[in-house]
């Protein structure tokens, strides 16, 4: 068993309207007008609002090298990890004191928008001042499915070190992506959705002396279920080219939440024993309005709950594996009664589905 006590975000640099960017696309994407003008009600459909970029537009208007991609996309990791780290270990609201890194036995960091050998995390672990046996798992490929799956992971080793502490960080660099010879409709709906932020969860297992630093009842995590479709790899992820990372997207994501997605969860429900009405809410990675109308389709649920979801949407967009955490950190600060269930998923490149059982207690 393990518990969340403290989730926190950190928002990338530049706050632009949709409007802002869809104006810019419009000027630059390398799509005859036609075309473009076709597409461009993607931008209106999204129900995005506002998205951050880690860069003003301007420095989106020339082609980048994968090198000085890479290169920027390191740096600002770095700060952002660290930045959303701390926002995570001093959260006045959902922790009684500050945590120091020291206390933290086990860093489970993940990303897919960068390359960095060593990992963002062991730069992280100087500037932050982590003990020098603090255990490192650093992830990359995960894509949107992330966030769940960090957590499911440090839910996997807490059980078996019931007195440790993992910390769970999130970064995403989504706008870097953004190709200016990629014709292709992916690159303009990723253009219309992506954005970058950064996250960071604390865990606890059971026997954990930081329990008693929540400051409220903390979502505690029952269990952890991942389920990958077979044979669909081609259905989201990039691919690697000179001047970054192309955005693979397939219309038939929605179709997959309607089937496999939903198949998962009913299996879910059965095993812990709960109706999809007894859920007040569920963090859900909104990924784009059709995955948001797609899960309510799904499991025939008020709207209401993906209301946490869709705010995240609409004033972020999606941030790749840090989304749900953003609506996680909402939830919690709203302190449910205890007793409240969910269901914590994302869905990622494989094509696969990440689902993480919580109670609050």
């Amino acid at each position: 068993m393990a518990f969340i006590l403290s989730c926190a975000h950190h928002e990338a640099d530049y706050n632009y309207k949709q409007e802002e960017i869809q104006n810019f696309i419009q000027e630059t994407f390398p799509m005859d007008s036609l075309h473009k003008e076709r597409l461009l009600p993607v931008f209106q459909n999204t129900e995005i609002n506002n998205r951050q970029l880690a860069f003003p537009l301007q420095w989106y208007q020339t082609e980048k090298t994968l090198e000085e991609v890479n290169e920027l996309y390191c740096e600002k990791a770095i700060e952002y990890s660290e930045k959303a780290i701390m926002n995570c270990l001093k959260n006045q609201v959902l922790l009684k004191r500050p945590i120091s890194a020291s206390e933290i036995d086990h860093i489970i960091f993940i990303s897919s928008t960068g390359i960095s050998t060593p990992t963002i995390d062991a730069y992280l672990m100087d500037k932050l001042d982590f003990s020098e046996q603090t255990k490192r798992t650093p992830l990359f490929g995960l894509g949107c499915a992330g966030g769940t799956s960090g957590v499911a992971k440090g839910y996997d080793y807490l059980k078996g070190a019931p007195d440790k502490n993992v910390l769970v960080v999130c970064v995403e660099l989504c706008s870097l992506t953004f190709q200016h010879r990629d014709i292709s409709v992916s690159n303009f709906v990723g253009s219309a959705l992506f954005a970058d932020g950064a996250s960071a969860v604390l865990m606890a297992g059971e026997e954990s002396e930081l329990l008693k630093e929540k400051a409220e009842s903390a979502p505690r995590v029952l269990g952890a279920s991942t389920r990958t479709k077979p044979h669909s790899q081609s259905v989201m992820g990039w691919k690697v080219v000179n001047t970054g990372f192309e955005v693979i997207f397939k219309k038939s994501i929605p179709k997959l939440v309607r089937s496999f997605w939903k198949d998962h969860m009913k299996d879910c429900f059965l095993e812990y024993n709960v109706e999809p009405s007894e859920m007040p809410f569920i963090v859900a990675h909104p990924g784009g309005k059709k995955v948001i109308e797609a899960y309510i389709e799904s499991l025939e649920i008020d709207t209401k709950a993906l209301d946490y979801t869709k705010e995240v949407l609409s004033n972020h967009g999606n941030m790749s594996s840090p989304t749900v955490h953003f609506v996680l950190e909402r939830i919690m600060v709203n302190n449910p009664p205890q007793g409240t269930k969910s269901f914590m998923t994302s869905l990622g490149p494989g094509f696969s589905s990440e689902i993480v059982s919580l109670e609050w207690a």
